[in-house]
């Protein structure tokens, strides 16, 4: 009777899933209560940022009113920028050709802890190339990998997947600050000169983080498998189908023809693989990679991946929605970093940790502040605008390892996007789930990068 009793104790501890999936759950369970849909947390973080600036920094209700409108009116071009690069960069992921080849690659592997493994490498891989690709593309094999895989569950898959898009800006060529600060024009290159990837992304300190991270990612979401009571599913439509185009029927016109040729759609493609090819060849690949340009290169293969112009109208047209959010909310984030910069708001945060910093502590303190400010101003290159002149002013005076401040900064800034729901959009727009589904778990994989990432800045400079 022992026994019996014990193998029922031990039965029902184990249906309760690892010590990593309970402590997951507290998350979940928060983000179900409490965490609004991402234009609610935008609007609360425009409050917030309206009431503290008038609080903290004197500048008054007028003052910080204005500063509201000006910077609304800042971002327009940008969140077209992004809207289309989503959008773009979402119409190649959900083409007919590359929605094959990620079902074959999703028939590589048959059980889910390998799913996990592919996906995240693949995510790695595609947010080297584009993190608005690795966005899309990532949630599009999860959902791939459903059909052929019982007991993935599929709302951390897409959080999974998601946090591969943000850390790989920590590792790749084509994060905004590194580009930046490469380019010999860039608004600090009095102070810091130019510092090329090669110094800047690839230093063995950020080399070693970064690996240690991923694959740290990884583990962490092969452990937090729930048991199998507990799974969720995809059971959604699959939102990739190839877009049909009804044909004409009956006696086509010049007009359909031109409609539905393929040789206009070849002629403008070879007219961009020919401007990508100048450009590379005059700036090299790294000195190529502007948010235009690759916007370009996806514009560009996509009049390859559609057969006709009515085609690859109709293909947009359909992927359309997914910028919805996007082209909404940046404008009220460019309000939000508008007030922080005029009122001061945002050097008063960012000065707070480097007042207290020493040349050894400041890259962990870069990171820390980052990692606030990044909540109300998830743009890298407008976050940086605030952020850059304190830290290398901080890092000059103290004598600071500069690369590693930069490092810190662009890993405190990459980081809170796990909580920052605006770059998650497009993936739970693809795969019709709510921010509530996944931010617990986004919430979950920031803590232990937020733990591992304060080691590591106070444990590796001692060696590299």
């Amino acid at each position: 009777m022992s026994t019996n009793k014990n193998s029922i104790s031990n039965s029902q501890e184990l249906d309760q899933g690892s010590a990593f999936w309970r402590f997951s759950k507290r998350f979940q369970f928060a983000a179900e209560n409490i965490i609004p849909d991402p234009l609610v947390f935008c609007l609360i973080l425009t409050i917030i940022i309206f009431v503290a600036g008038v609080i903290f920094t004197g500048t008054g209700i007028i003052g910080m009113l204005n500063a509201w409108f000006n910077g609304i009116w800042s971002q327009i071009a940008f969140a077209f920028q992004m809207s289309f690069m989503v959008v773009t960069c979402s119409v190649t992921a959900r083409s007919k050709q590359v929605k094959n080849g990620l079902t074959k690659l999703a028939r590589l592997v048959k059980t889910p802890v390998a799913a996990i493994i592919l996906l995240m490498i693949f995510g790695y891989i595609s947010s080297f190339m584009n993190w608005a690709f690795g966005t899309i593309a990532t949630p599009v094999l999860a959902m791939q990998m459903t059909k052929n895989i019982r007991g993935l569950h599929f709302p951390m898959l897409i959080a999974a997947g998601y946090s591969t898009m943000i850390l790989g800006q920590c590792w790749g060529p084509s994060a905004s600050v590194y580009a930046l600060i490469a380019g010999s024009e860039h608004f600090l290159v009095d102070k810091i000169g130019v510092i090329t990837q090669d110094v800047s992304v690839y230093n063995s300190m950020n080399t070693v983080l970064f690996w240690f991270l991923a694959v740290g990612t990884i583990i962490l979401t092969i452990k937090t498998m729930p048991p199998k009571h507990e799974v969720v599913e995809f059971h959604g439509l699959d939102d990739v189908e190839e877009t049909v185009v009804e044909e004409v029927k009956g006696k086509k016109t010049f007009a359909d023809r031109m409609n539905n040729s393929r040789v206009i759609m070849y002629l403008i493609g070879a007219a961009g693989l020919v401007n990508i090819g100048y450009t590379i060849s005059q700036k090299g690949i790294l000195g190529s990679l502007s948010l235009n340009f690759v916007i370009f290169i996806f514009l560009t293969v996509n009049f390859f991946l559609y057969n006709a112009p009515s085609e690859f109208i109709a293909s947009y047209r359909k992927n359309m929605g997914l910028a919805t959010d996007v082209m909404i909310q940046f404008p009220f984030y460019g309000g939000i970093q508008g007030m922080m910069s005029t009122s001061g708001l945002g050097q008063i945060i960012v000065g707070g940790f480097t007042s207290i910093a020493t040349a050894y502590t400041l890259p962990l303190f870069s990171y820390y502040s980052a990692s606030i400010v990044n909540l109300f101003i998830p743009s890298q290159g407008g976050q940086w605008i605030i952020q850059g002149p304190i830290l290398v002013d901080a890092a000059i005076e103290l004598n600071a390892n500069i690369p590693h401040v930069i490092n810190a900064f662009v890993y405190g800034d990459e980081a809170t996007n796990l909580l920052q729901p605006l770059y998650v959009i497009p993936a739970l727009a693809i795969v019709r789930m709510k921010l509530k589904d996944v931010w617990g778990y986004m919430a979950f994989i920031w803590l232990f990068w937020f733990i591992f990432t304060t080691i590591g800045y106070l444990v590796l400079p001692a060696f590299l």
